[in-house]
């Protein structure tokens, strides 16, 4: 059995968590900057259309009374160390998605006893970190995932082994993963609006439709499911960035966001302990053009000293000659492990 678990509304009830003041108001997490955008908003913000990536003038334009706080990550980060600590108790495997969602194996165990569980782990969050968790609890990650989905927030659902495909019969097909909006359009052309339209589809037509994959997804939309929760998925690269709220130009601008930006990856990767090969920065010019520039160092790094070097020289190798940037971002990659060395610039 296996659950998926997903935090409500992470970051903002974390700061209503700290902040008592804010509970029962509309509260969104965001930059200050004039290109800022939601990066969560609390329940009483979405009647509103304030939620995820939505730009925060289009936000406070839509809820004039909205409450907006700055992101704390560093806080935020040490808040989901906790939870998945909690995840992983009794040597459960855990597949963390992002801070605040994760898949946990339950074990080959009855329904009642898989509920038992996920609603133990939902109290122990709620009850140690402050947060309300919701969860789906099925025999694949997809039912899981969309049970959770359909629990928010602060609650639970569960579908019994067997009754996989007519639960997920009537849902819409771009529920179905590996089906994103441009394919539901297509789909939708072709009278394809459900996830039972894809399992009632002859195998050979779900391929001619579908490509390779349409094997896996017509099985997916009949309920089966078969992947395991992979406990031991490695952090792949690790990055930050910022987006300036007026165009910047000139190295002189950049290099102090750079230098911010080592330290930040410089304490990620002692949190991980971790050290990397590759350094590199992403860079978004004014008219939209992104370009991206890498180096490979001969001994891996958890410096920030060494990482701000290696960020300035994959700069300047872009040569903007002076072109306006939207934003800049900085990336380490291709781990080893090992302890960090110093982590200060100052």
């Amino acid at each position: 059995m296996i659950a998926h678990f997903d935090v409500d509304a992470f970051y903002a009830s974390v700061e209503i968590r700290d902040n008592p003041a804010l509970r029962g108001k509309p509260v969104a997490v965001a930059g200050s900057s004039r290109r800022a955008v939601v990066l969560t908003a609390s329940y009483e913000a979405r009647p509103y259309g304030v939620k995820s990536a939505v730009p925060l003038w289009r936000a406070l334009e839509a809820c004039p009374h909205l409450i907006v706080v700055r992101p704390n990550m560093q806080k935020y980060r040490e808040v989901s160390r906790q939870i998945f600590e909690i995840f992983g108790q009794k040597d459960r495997a855990v597949e963390g998605l992002s801070m605040d969602e994760a898949f946990v194996d339950l074990g080959n165990c009855s329904m009642e006893a898989a509920v038992a569980q996920a609603e133990a782990i939902r109290r122990k969050i709620l009850e140690s970190v402050g947060l309300t968790v919701s969860a789906g609890v099925a025999r694949g990650k997809m039912v899981a995932k969309i049970l959770s989905d359909t629990a928010k927030p602060n609650g639970l659902r569960s579908v019994e082994p067997g009754a996989e495909e007519a639960f997920l019969a009537p849902l819409p097909v771009g529920r179905l993963w590996g089906i994103g909006p441009k394919s539901e359009t297509r789909l939708r052309e072709e009278g394809i609006t459900t996830i039972g339209d894809v399992a009632a589809l002859p195998e050979e037509r779900a391929c001619e439709i579908f490509g390779s994959s349409g094997s896996h997804l017509r099985d997916l939309a009949t309920g089966i499911d078969d992947r395991a929760v992979e406990s031991d998925r490695e952090t792949k690269s690790i990055s930050t960035e910022e987006t300036f709220e007026y165009d910047v130009a000139g190295e002189e601008r950049l290099l102090p966001v750079l230098r911010e930006q080592a330290i930040e990856l410089a304490e990620a990767l002692r949190r991980e302990g971790l050290c990397a090969y590759t350094i590199g920065v992403k860079i978004k010019r004014a008219d939209f053009r992104i370009i991206g520039r890498q180096t490979h160092l001969a001994e891996p790094t958890a410096e920030a000293r060494r990482i701000f070097r290696a960020a300035v020289h994959c700069l300047r190798r872009a040569e903007l000659n002076g072109a306006p940037v939207r934003l800049l971002g900085t990336r380490v990659a291709s781990f080893a492990s090992g302890e960090p060395l110093q982590l200060s610039l100052r």
